[in-house]
């Protein structure tokens, strides 16, 4: 694609137009030509508050290139930034005024650290948080240090099934678990899937807060009371064909006040 200002400036304006047109956005996000706000939030009550977060439009590039590296000492530099700094302090501002029960960010890309290598090494994902350590550091660190509770992320783009606690220090597995990571799959990109992916063992080895990894096709049901929050996972065992029966492959529960995952 040509990436020169004058083609992709209009392109991304009438991309815009066509997503809000097609999505249940508010007013407040109508286009802008090439902008959009994308970043809200919604409350419900006393129950939870949702932080929509836009980690595309506003983030620095990917760090070494993008895809997955090791040993990419541009994606620990403290200054990079996935949401740019006026979403941020939009984001830290809401989390530490907020009266709701559980504080839900609802964002695009893989949150908790995932090292796809065996041993020692880490290879990470330059396009999730792992290629913005200073955002994660800066967010999750906040939210340890001013204790503010129930913290549930919400993530897409992986086209799998994860579930994960999000930890003071990753590195360290008795750290202290600041908030929970659910990460849904694609209806039906990937085609069929698989129960248990080729790198599921490694990735449940070298990253023990990642408790659930599943890469067949169909989403996740939350059901959210003051006292707990449940997430069930919903899938079928091929998309190739029709008639696939739905079945709830796992489900896991985080209780008010005591972040971290039970499996039922």
């Amino acid at each position: 694609m040509d990436r020169h200002p004058n083609i992709f400036l209009p392109r991304r304006a009438v991309a815009f137009q066509a997503y809000y047109e097609h999505m249940p956005l508010r007013a407040a996000s109508i286009p802008r030509g090439p902008d959009i706000q994308l970043f809200r939030r919604f409350t419900f009550g006393d129950l939870a508050e949702f932080n929509m977060l836009d980690t595309r439009q506003y983030r620095d590039d990917q760090a070494c290139g993008d895809g997955t590296d090791i040993g990419c000492a541009e994606a620990l530099d403290p200054n990079r930034t996935i949401t740019g700094a006026e979403q941020e302090n939009w984001l830290l501002k809401g989390l530490r005024h907020s009266k709701a029960r559980w504080n839900v960010l609802g964002q695009q890309v893989f949150m908790a650290q995932r090292d796809f290598e065996a041993g020692p090494l880490k290879r990470l994902s330059m396009d999730g948080w792992d290629g913005y350590a200073g955002s994660r550091d800066r967010i999750l660190g906040s939210v340890n240090a001013r204790d503010i509770r129930n913290l549930v992320v919400l993530t897409g783009d992986v086209h799998a099934n994860y579930a994960a606690e999000l930890k003071a220090n990753f590195d360290d597995p008795a750290s202290a678990t600041i908030g929970t990571e659910f990460v849904g799959t694609s209806i039906t990109s990937g085609g069929d899937g698989t129960d248990v992916p080729a790198n599921a063992l490694t990735l449940l080895a070298e990253n023990p807060h990642i408790k659930f990894v599943n890469t067949q096709r169909g989403y996740v049901v939350c059901d959210v009371t003051r006292r707990r929050w449940r997430s069930e996972y919903k899938v079928v065992p091929f998309v190739t064909a029709p008639g696939a029966p739905i079945a709830t492959r796992t489900t896991f529960t985080v209780l008010g006040d005591e972040p971290g995952l039970h499996e039922e």
